[in-house]
This record gives C-alpha cells, sequence and structure tokens, in this order.
C-alpha cells in the first residue's frame, strides 16, 4: 500500500514540475525592465518579439494575456498607437473569455495551483488596458474612439461600477456569503475572511472623459465627469488622499480667446507580485505534517525616482504637475479584493492535500511501521511544497503614477519642456517643439518615464 501511495505522490510531483514550467521568472525580464528605465521603448519591445521567437517563448500560451499587456503598453510608450490599440484589445478580448473560462481549469487549479489556468488578467489591468487604449485614439486623431473605450470604465453598469460588487457573493437560494457557503460545503470551520474592493471610480478616467466631452462640445456631459472625478476623491480616501489637483478646475474655466494646454504623465512602474511564504499550524496526527506552508502571491512596490515634475513653456512660464491618481495604490486596492478570494482557495486546497496525507500515513505507519509512515510522511510533504506556488503573473509595465498639468495660453505654437527632478536634480526631460495649441481642439500632451 505504501509503494502505491508512494507511486501516486511522485506523479502528482511531476504533474505539479510542468504546471510550474508556466510561470516565468521576474529574472526573464531584466534586458526589457532596463531598457523600459532609459525610455528605450523601441529595444523593449524588439526585446519581447524577439524573445517570443526563441525555442522557448516568454510568455507561454497560458500567458498570452499578459504578452497583449505588456506588448500594448510598450507600443503605446513609443508611439505605436495603431499596434498598441490591436495588442490591448486582444487582451481586452482573453480577459473577458477568461471569466467563463472552462471548468477543467479551474478543478486543476483546485488540486495543484493557479498556474496550470491561462492567466486570466487582474481588474486593474482590465481597467487600465481601457484608459491607454482611449489615448491611443486621442493621438490617432479620433476622440470618438477615445470615448468609447473611456465609457467601458464610466458608464453605468460598466467596469468601474461592476468591480464594487464583482466580489459580493451571495448564494442566490440562502443570502450566504462566499465564507460561510464554504464552511458549509467543506466543513472547515477555520477560513480567512474575504474582503470588497473600495474602488469604484477613477479621477484618472472622469478626467480624461471630461477633456473628451469638452472637444466635442459637450459641455454638460464634460461637468458630470468632473463631478464624478469630485465624487472619486471623496468616496475613496484610501486611494485619494489630497485635495483635487488646481488643474482640474483651470481646465473647465479657460478664459475666453485663450487656448488649455493639458498635458499628462505617467511615471513610475506599478508593484509587482512575488511569492510569499505563511506557516501554520494544523491539529494533524504525524508531526511531519503538523505545520502547513501556505504560497500565497504579494504585492512589492517598485519606487519611483522621480520626486517633482516641471513644465516650462517658451522658456518663460513654468508650473508643478500635481498627482491626479496614484494608480500603484489602485492596483494594491483592487489586488486586495482578490486577494481574499486566492487566499481562500490556497487555504482549502492545501488543507485537503494535508488531509490526505495525514490519512496516508499515519495507515502505513500502521500496517508497515513507522519508517514507512515517516517516509509517505516525507514523500508526499516534499509533492506538496513542489506542486503549491503562487500565482505571480501580471502586466509588468503598468505606470505606478499619473499626473496632471496645464497652462492657458493664446493660441499659437510653443516650445514644451518637462523636467523629472529628484530632489533638486533633473533626471530626464521630455522636450516638445512646435506645439500648436489651438482654442477650437483639445490640446493634450503625453509623457512617459517609467523610473
Amino acid at each position: 500500500m505504501a509503494a502505491k501511495i508512494i507511486l501516486k505522490i511522485l506523479s502528482a510531483l511531476l504533474l505539479a514540475f510542468m504546471s510550474l514550467s508556466c510561470a516565468t521568472s521576474a529574472k526573464a525580464f531584466i534586458d526589457i525592465d532596463s531598457a523600459v528605465e532609459q525610455a528605450d521603448f523601441s529595444a523593449a519591445l524588439e526585446t519581447v518579439v524577439k524573445r517570443q521567437q526563441g525555442k522557448t517563448a516568454l510568455y507561454s500560451e497560458k500567458n498570452a494575456i499578459m504578452l497583449y499587456l505588456d506588448k500594448g503598453l510598450l507600443e503605446h510608450y513609443a508611439g505605436n498607437y495603431a499596434e498598441s490599440s490591436g495588442d490591448l484589445q486582444n487582451a481586452e478580448r482573453m480577459i473577458e473569455e477568461a471569466y467563463t473560462r472552462s471548468i477543467s481549469e479551474n478543478f486543476f487549479s483546485y488540486i495543484i495551483n493557479d498556474n496550470t489556468k491561462e492567466y486570466p488578467g487582474e481588474d486593474f489591468e482590465n481597467i487600465y488596458l481601457n484608459v491607454f487604449n482611449a489615448l491611443n485614439y486621442y493621438n490617432r486623431g479620433n476622440t470618438e474612439g477615445a470615448l468609447v473605450e473611456i465609457r467601458k470604465l464610466s458608464m453605468s453598469s460598466g467596469k468601474l461600477d461592476m468591480l464594487a460588487r464583482r466580489y459580493d457573493y451571495k448564494d442566490p437560494k440562502t443570502g450566504a456569503s462566499l465564507n460561510d457557503t464554504v464552511r458549509r460545503e467543506t466543513g472547515v470551520s477555520q477560513l480567512p475572511e474575504t474582503k470588497q474592493v473600495n474602488f469604484s471610480n477613477s479621477a484618472l478616467a472622469r478626467f480624461l472623459s471630461a477633456l473628451f466631452y469638452l472637444n466635442d462640445g459637450n459641455t454638460d456631459a464634460a461637468r458630470i465627469e468632473f463631478d464624478q472625478l469630485n465624487g472619486a476623491f471623496n468616496a475613496n480616501r484610501k486611494i485619494y488622499h489630497g485635495s483635487v489637483p488646481q488643474a482640474v478646475e483651470d481646465s473647465r474655466n479657460v478664459p475666453d480667446g485663450m487656448a488649455r494646454l493639458n498635458i499628462i504623465s505617467f511615471t513610475g512602474l506599478s508593484p509587482v507580485k512575488q511569492e510569499e511564504v505563511v506557516a501554520e499550524r494544523l491539529p494533524f496526527q504525524h508531526p511531519i505534517l503538523q505545520t502547513a506552508f501556505f504560497k500565497l502571491p504579494s504585492l512589492v512596490k517598485r519606487p519611483s525616482q522621480i520626486t517633482r515634475i516641471e513644465v516650462v513653456v517658451d522658456g518663460e512660464d513654468s508650473f508643478n504637475m500635481e498627482l491626479l491618481e496614484d494608480m500603484g495604490a489602485v492596483i494594491e486596492e483592487t489586488f486586495t479584493a482578490r486577494y481574499s478570494n486566492i487566499l481562500l482557495k490556497t487555504y482549502i486546497r492545501t488543507l485537503i492535500k494535508y488531509v490526505v496525507a495525514d490519512v496516508a500515513a499515519v495507515e502505513t505507519a500502521k500496517q508497515h511501521g513507522e519508517l514507512a509512515g515517516f517516509m509517505v510522511a516525507i514523500a508526499a510533504r516534499t509533492a506538496m511544497d513542489v506542486s503549491e506556488s503562487a500565482d505571480t503573473r501580471m502586466s509588468r509595465y503598468l505606470p505606478d503614477k499619473a499626473y496632471i498639468g496645464g497652462i492657458n495660453l493664446d493660441p499659437g505654437t510653443y516650445s514644451v519642456i518637462i523636467n523629472y527632478y529628484r530632489g533638486n536634480s533633473i533626471i530626464a526631460s521630455d522636450e516638445y517643439r512646435d506645439v500648436v495649441v489651438n482654442t477650437d481642439g483639445l490640446n493634450l500632451l503625453e509623457s512617459v518615464k517609467l523610473r
């Protein structure tokens, strides 16, 4: 009996190794990360394309959403707006399909780990891909297309509205919560509590929407979006700590005969996931199996070097840009709600594995002696440790923060320099020559420094 048990354990071990091959180590992205930090987005794209053509692709088939997200963002930063739209639309379509993924994949993710599934995308990725696709359309001269992308977020029953309700699970028959339902069905009394997401409105999405409406001459719709932006600051204090930027108010009150130059800047890199191991004592009979190890994803910040952004127009007028949205904080908040479900799932999966192993070890010890039971427990523990791995997949190239600024000017042509400071030192600059500022159009510059 012990031999059969060990054979099954080793088979599970082999399957675990196969499942772990779907994940890609952060070390594999070092050369791309370096190019991104230097704002050489073309070089970063070339590396992605080259690495996908090798014998071992950087992004496996199960990580196709990651590929389209990363490539779509890099294409956007490089100014390849049409190509970026294509990639981001592919990512959005696949995220929607993943939401109704097959039962078989969910089954294997419960008995092994989430890396056996195709990567389904994170909620924050599904939100921000529309923001960047809106900017893609704007930069291609299609403000109506830009508004379509923003409406996917802001409209009633849009992505932001659905996000607030997505993790508020209630049993349709009993009204019981997810935790209560799992306790009833599994008999497990000690379960981590799930949390609700506290993010249902994006100031960044609202600001862009208001600008696009103003450009279309729809002042009433723009007013609603500005009001919603103020509402986002009031309703989400965990994300929006300060006051609404003055640039928001200034952008909606442009003096007659003057034109508004709006500037948006994305800085830093968003948090990424890494695996953390949490140990917990469990009441099993065999001493080898009384401490369980849970492998869970956690978010790690990537601190930005940039402390201040200054805009200089025609070498004379200057102003500092203001923080509109801490995208890293949004990512942390939206991930918190899903993390509760991941924790719950990991807890149940690990507990089931340890129950099976404990029964096998104890029964083997009774029939074949303590040494045989010890060997079964060790083999089971090894197999479980290898078969468990946190799902640390996510897009690596979302910005950490979004800043805005602007200035009212006489219609004309200007030079604009955007200086990025670390302390008192300029560490990067973007220079725009011959910037045409008109009264009858949206004058929007975008700058990106992911460092």
